[in-house]
């Protein structure tokens, strides 16, 4: 028993999972709805897309996309399409995470969307 790591810092369960909710490694899975997309996550696919695609967004390319998820939220999207210029995201709203990204939409074909957003 004296080996055991015991940390009786807390003093109710509702402490410790406030504790979980709020740890620094679960940052990624519950980003704040306020937070622009240079914090808020890229999926590895999208992230994946965005380098073999070559595609280098601009920082107001970035705020528009923010901009289409906050509209997104506000309808109750939960995966919609994101357009900004030429190039197509799908966004899972509730993470704030782009799960891919494309830029040749010319014959494109998007499933699992919940709506778009021509931003």
């Amino acid at each position: 028993m004296d080996n055991m790591n015991v940390n009786h810092n807390y003093t109710s369960i509702e402490q410790i999972r406030e504790k979980m909710r709020t740890s620094p490694g679960r940052a990624a899975e519950k980003a704040k709805p306020s937070e622009s997309f240079d914090e808020i996550l890229f999926s590895k696919h999208a992230s994946k897309r965005l380098e073999t695609r070559n595609i280098d967004m601009s920082s107001e390319q970035k705020a528009r996309l923010q901009d289409a998820a906050s509209r997104a939220r506000e309808k109750g999207l939960k995966e919609p399409l994101v357009m900004v210029d030429d190039l197509a995201f799908i966004v899972n709203v509730r993470n704030n995470t782009v799960i891919t990204a494309v830029n040749d939409t010319a014959h494109a074909v998007f499933t699992n969307i919940d709506g778009a957003i021509i931003n």
